[in-house]
């Protein structure tokens, strides 16, 4: 890392309440950006041959990940998980409502990884992060609430 990046990140990270602040708006712009991403994959916005390439695809791997479900129940979780992430994702990058975007993200990403979990092994949600993200996301819904608690 060259001289100047060193110095700009210790000025950053010099204040702890800044660096906190910093670090925490990060982590929620990339979950926000991680599903928005999922959404651009999910209708061929990167391409028929990037990610699922297309909504058709998108509903086949729903339906893989909850193998457990009765198959009539796959177009309705696709379509809900589609409005969710696109909500959260959209939220989250725009720092609205942030602690029940946060909370929420948290919820959808257990539910995912745990559905990976079952139909797949708990190898792929690890493979993924899932867990990892919905911890981030659990870590910025308690930021905001503490933040919150403060400003009362």
């Amino acid at each position: 890392m060259s001289g100047k990046a060193i110095r700009i990140l210790e000025k950053l990270l010099e204040d702890e309440e800044r660096a906190e602040k910093y670090s925490m708006v990060f982590l929620r712009f990339m979950l926000g950006a991680a599903f928005l991403n999922g959404i651009a994959s999910r209708f061929g916005l990167y391409g028929k041959n990037v990610g699922y390439g297309n909504y058709r695809n998108y509903v086949k791997y729903a339906g893989e990940v909850n193998s457990f479900l009765p198959a009539s129940t796959i177009p309705f979780l696709a379509h809900a998980a589609t409005v969710a992430e696109l909500s959260l994702g959209l939220l989250l990058v725009f720092g609205l409502w942030v602690r029940w975007a946060a909370y929420g993200s948290a919820a959808l990403l257990a539910m995912f990884g745990i559905a990976m979990a079952i139909s797949f092994g708990i190898v792929s949600p690890l493979d993924y992060s899932v867990f990892s993200a919905c911890a981030g996301a659990l870590v910025v819904a308690i930021y905001e609430q503490r933040k919150r608690g403060k400003q009362s």
